[in-house]
């Protein structure tokens, strides 16, 4: 995903030094640009007339996604909140519009009318900004073997027993959103092996390995996109997903090559990327170890990868939010562009409604999301050339939005 592997550049404080001479005395002066302010969720009143196309969407396609996440708050406790900015109510807010919408006719009109007749839409805006950047991802397609050999020599390794993940925000309300994760010694956290070490053999003869595959640079591209379809070389196919992360911070290497001036700011995409690392053997093992994260999986016995919120996703109808502000199992209405693959030159609209599903490790802001493609070369070609601004919107059932408002009003 190219959105995993871009990071945007922040703004570079510049100071202008003035020297002024008054006698013997020497003054100095600093003037520093304004920093950027602090991430901030706010959510702007609307109607459905003001979204765009409104109408026009396939309401039938997004109904698998809602019907796959209600059927998931539906097991859980009333009083467990949506999560994000516990600007979604509880579940209980949810439980009655999740058990009329599985009754649902497969009939857009109908779909539509009960949406409507349901949610009130909010747009979603940092710090007022309504614009934010919306990318896309794959479920990977890889080819290996349960048995290594010289052509399946790169593995995929399961979740070690000793790795722990914290999520601080369990600590300190401060800290939502954020974790960390490493290993115990002595009654002390330390980090985890980092994805060079792991790489040099540091998990190796643990029995860890689920299945060995015929390029790295394959897996790697898998530990960006968290989920893939592992083609068997003895028949079959197996599909793993995200199980757990070694704590260490993401790093984009798509801005390493920019701002080593490998490929132009304005050719980057993941195609660009994984064609970089094909065509330089000698040195993609150096860069692709300069992001120290790496992922462990589990094998999944489902149609589908599983994203965050614990359900299949969908193609084009799950999204990937930043759960530290967005709140997963809801519905979302997306107003983006997109492209057919890195070649093309001409955006496409793509306004439609999706549910918040998923998140991922570059995936960070109020409004900030991640659009699931699913898998195959089409998904690949679209996931690996989204890099759009968009704005979206986010329904709540009427009684939160109406608590909503008249805190916002009182």
């Amino acid at each position: 995903m190219i959105g995993r592997l871009l990071n945007r550049k922040r703004s570079i404080a510049l100071g202008v030094l003035v020297l002024l001479a008054a006698g013997a005395a020497l003054v100095w002066v600093f003037y520093e640009e304004e920093k950027p302010k602090k991430d901030k969720l706010h959510l702007e009143a609307a109607a459905f007339s003001d979204l765009n196309t409104w109408n026009s969407d396939d309401f039938g396609e997004f109904l698998p996604a809602l019907h796959l996440s209600c059927k998931k708050l539906l097991r859980l406790p009333d009083a467990r909140s949506l999560g994000g900015e516990k600007i979604a109510g509880t579940v209980a807010d949810w439980k009655d519009i999740c058990k009329s919408a599985l009754d649902l006719p497969v009939q857009n009109e109908a779909i539509r009318s009960f949406i409507e007749s349901n949610f009130t839409p909010f747009q979603v805006t940092n710090n007022g900004e309504q614009k934010g950047l919306f990318t896309g991802y794959y479920e990977a397609s890889l080819r290996g073997s349960r048995i290594q050999s010289d052509v399946y020599k790169t593995p995929l390794y399961l979740r070690p027993n000793e790795l722990i993940m914290v999520h601080l925000g369990r600590f300190r309300d401060s800290l939502k959103g954020q974790r960390i994760a490493g290993v115990v010694k002595n009654g002390e956290l330390f980090p985890f092996s980092d994805r060079k070490k792991i790489d040099d053999g540091a998990l190796e003869e643990r029995d860890l390995e689920i299945v060995w595959v015929d390029s790295v640079v394959d897996a790697f591209f898998l530990h960006i996109q968290g989920s893939g379809r592992v083609e068997l070389e003895e028949g079959g196919a197996l599909r793993v997903g995200y199980a757990a992360q070694n704590g260490h911070p993401y790093f984009a290497i798509g801005k390493a090559l920019i701002e080593d001036g490998e490929v132009p700011r304005e050719k980057m995409s993941m195609q660009a990327i994984r064609d970089w690392l094909d065509n330089n053997p000698d040195k993609a093992d150096e860069l692709m170890q300069k992001n120290a994260s790496y992922i462990f999986f589990r094998e999944l016995k489902t149609t589908g990868p599983i994203g965050a919120q614990g359900v299949v996703l969908t193609p084009e109808r799950s999204l990937a939010v930043d759960r530290k502000w967005m709140p997963l199992g809801v519905p979302i209405w997306l107003e983006t562009e997109v492209l057919d693959g890195p070649n093309d030159t001409t955006p496409k609209t793509f306004n439609r409604l999706l549910m918040a599903q998923d998140t991922g490790g570059a995936i960070r802001g109020p409004v900030r999301g991640d659009v699931f493609w699913g898998n195959g070369e089409r998904a690949y070609e679209r996931a690996g050339a989204m890099k759009s601004e968009g704005n979206y919107w986010i329904l709540l059932p009427n009684a939160v939005a109406k608590r909503h408002l008249s805190k916002n009003n009182s």
